[in-house]
């Protein structure tokens, strides 16, 4: 290293003693032959992330091929020095493996090269694995020792470089090492212990969810089959509680923002005037937000998808949901919750006291954003945990049971055209009635020319599921039926005077079908689960009042049959099938009704008059439908395409997450005790 020179002279700073070494390794000079202590030295400098990764990517591959024992070198040093008493040496190594291991990933992503990294191919590969697998296990011991919360914050910063290494999670083979020497126990502990759950356990919950979907669908993957089995009450309820803190702060910030812009409802006519300039850079990062929850959705989904024992923590009372894991130590720096009291805008009753209602809530903001592709793909991934949900008879027990009432706080669109009101927001309920409640509110505030049809479907599968199950169990829930009645003829409404631009689109028969046959299961099997017998009057009264609606279905329906060429002729003649009971009962009452007003000569009867007339003409005889309790059980594997891009977008952003906190080392490490 060249002498410092007099200040003044407009001479560089000398450079630090480990970029020296850096550029020495680089070039593939020998290092530390003089000296034994070499290494050991080496590892108390504090490395510099930023200079090291530049290092390394600079080098071309005929450098590269000169540096490679050097490389190789470092790398097994670092493995080694992993098992010293020295805190600071292991904290030193774990950052370095992580700024190698990053920078050879983005290499081989930039380069193409064949294989995983042509650094570790050689005649040398067994003594590599062996190396490998040594830095797993050493992992394992390093996550779970109780005296160095330090190692293992860096240690799960090296897990997710690994991890995230490549944008296909499948094709990263440096995971088939996790796989063979498995983590599952040692990140278990880490959600079943309070304190260090806390600091690292929406990492953790992460991580592990990312372990699950590799090659989840071509072999076995031990994590998949560990986090099914899982019956560790504190890991379950350690990883309910970090879903349920992530959903829980979203939800109050954008509760927070919503009350601002209503209280400032100036602001908002301004900024509408300028084309919302001012909101712009709120909506952005609301838009970011709801990307980065999707990390925790699919941790939920595989949670509620793979594991029967984690029903059981949805209803658990989250205790700790006013205390977050610590901003920090996650990737995701922006979560920071405070206690209840300290916001006076909200009243304790909009707070999730479960993992049902903070869902339910989260759907509720996430359902008000019509236009973002990010909401929608957000909302998917709600709708099918939901369904999965909905398919659990112990969920649905749950959600039915009588004794078991909470006062949910749903967000609503604001919409010309409808008043809400407040009773239906802040009555105690079953859980089941609120999940009615957020279902018909998407029906109602989704109906648009951007038609999400596949939305539609889930949530209509979901209020299929939760009817068949009343049926099935004869259970009466009370709730206002004629809301979910008219907001499915106002989708059925929707679909006939949109058809010419739906169906160019998607297959419209499919849906009708599906909203048909929920009005099929509430006449044929009404009386096993509807609580009153004047809700039967109601559902008739219904359907004779919207009698045009079903009557411009069916004109649709007959048309289509007429066509010869229409690829979706099997679905077309399904639903004229089932609308033949609706139709029947709009023609029975209707003549009904007509003879009663010839009789009495009146010409605007009252809604009291048309039900009265409905209860003493019950004299139909109706069709028997097979199958309108049945619904196909849920598969993962229509929604592959789906899952795969989503896993994507998640390694993506965890990856420039965790590139960020490690490059933050050189300016802004822990404090670190040797």
């Amino acid at each position: 290293m060249s002498s410092r020179k007099r200040s003044g002279s407009g001479s560089k700073r000398p450079k630090e003693k480990v970029v020296y070494i850096y550029e020495l390794l680089m070039r593939g000079e020998e290092t530390g032959k003089d000296n034994q202590n070499f290494w050991d030295e080496f590892f108390l400098l504090q490395p510099n992330t930023e200079v090291l990764e530049q290092e390394l990517l600079k080098l071309d591959s005929v450098k590269l091929g000169n540096a490679k024992n050097n490389i190789l070198s470092l790398f097994n040093h670092c493995v080694e020095v992993l098992h010293a008493d020295n805190n600071k040496r292991i904290h030193n190594a774990l950052i370095t493996l992580s700024v190698l291991v990053f920078a050879l990933f983005k290499r081989h992503t930039a380069t193409g090269e064949e294989g995983q990294f042509n650094i570790f191919s050689g005649n040398n590969i067994s003594g590599i694995e062996n190396v490998i697998k040594q830095l797993v296990e050493r992992i394992k011991d390093l996550l779970v020792n109780e005296e160095d919360d330090c190692s293992r914050f860096y240690c799960i910063k090296l897990l997710f470089t690994v991890v995230t290494g490549m944008d296909n999670l499948s094709q990263n083979l440096l995971l088939e090492y996790i796989m063979v020497n498995n983590l599952f126990d040692s990140l278990k502990k880490l959600l079943s212990d309070p304190t260090l759950r806390q600091e690292h356990g929406q990492d953790i919950v992460i991580l592990l969810t990312l372990l699950v979907n590799y090659r989840k669908d071509e072999g076995t993957n031990p994590y998949v089959v560990h986090l099914s089995l899982l019956d560790d009450e504190l890991a379950l309820h350690g990883f309910g509680q970090i879903i349920s803190a992530t959903l829980f702060e979203f939800i109050r910030q954008q509760t927070v923002n919503l009350i601002s812009i209503q209280n400032n409802s100036w602001i908002s006519s301004l900024s509408s005037m300028v084309g919302n300039i001012f909101l712009s850079d709120e909506v952005d990062e609301k838009m970011q937000h709801i990307r980065q929850n999707n990390a925790l959705l699919l941790a939920f989904y595989e949670a509620v998808h793979l594991n029967r024992n984690f029903i059981t923590t949805l209803a658990t009372t989250q205790a700790e949901s006013s205390s977050p894991p610590s901003p920090s130590n996650t990737l995701n720096n922006h979560h920071s919750v405070g206690d209840l009291a300290t916001a006076p805008l909200m009243e304790v009753t909009q707070y999730p006291t479960n993992l049902f209602v903070a869902v339910f809530q989260y759907c509720s903001v996430v359902m008000m954003d019509h236009k973002n592709e990010s909401s929608v793909t957000n909302l998917k991934l709600c709708f099918i945990i939901l369904t999965c949900i909905s398919e659990d008879q112990y969920a649905n027990s749950m959600m039915h049971d009588s004794n078991l009432t909470f006062k949910v706080f749903l967000h609503r669109a604001q919409m010309r055209h409808r008043k809400i009101a407040a009773d239906r927001i802040t009555k105690p309920q079953p859980l089941a009635a609120t999940l009615m409640d957020l279902l018909v509110e998407f029906i109602v505030s989704h109906l648009m020319k951007k038609f999400p049809l596949e939305l539609y479907l889930l949530c209509i599968g979901i209020i299929h599921r939760i009817i068949v199950y009343q049926k099935r169990c004869r259970i009466r829930l009370l709730y206002p039926w004629k809301e979910l009645w008219t907001s499915l003829i106002s989708l059925l409404k929707f679909i006939v005077y949109q058809e010419q631009n739906l169906i160019k689109k998607c297959n419209i028969f499919n849906l009708a079908i599906q909203v048909v046959n929920i009005f099929n299961l509430f006449i044929t099997y009404g009386d096993t689960f509807l609580a009153t017998t004047s809700s039967y009057d109601e559902l008739y009264y219904e359907l004779n009042r919207e009698e045009k609606v079903f009557s411009e279905i069916h004109a649709m329906v007959l048309r289509y049959t007429s066509m010869e060429e229409c690829e979706y002729k099997e679905d077309v003649f399904k639903l004229l099938n089932s609308l033949v009971n609706i139709l029947a009962i709009i023609k029975h009452f209707q003549i009904k009704i007509k003879e009663w007003l010839s009789a009495e000569s009146l010409s605007t009867p009252t809604e009291e008059q048309i039900l009265n007339q409905i209860q003493k003409n019950y004299d139909l005889t109706l069709k028997l439908q097979d199958s309108l309790d049945f619904f196909e059980r849920y598969s993962e594997k229509p929604h592959d395409a789906f899952f795969k891009n989503l896993v994507k977008e998640v390694v993506i952003d965890m990856r420039k997450s965790v590139h960020n906190v490690v490059k933050s080392f050189n300016d802004n490490r822990p404090k670190i005790n040797s």
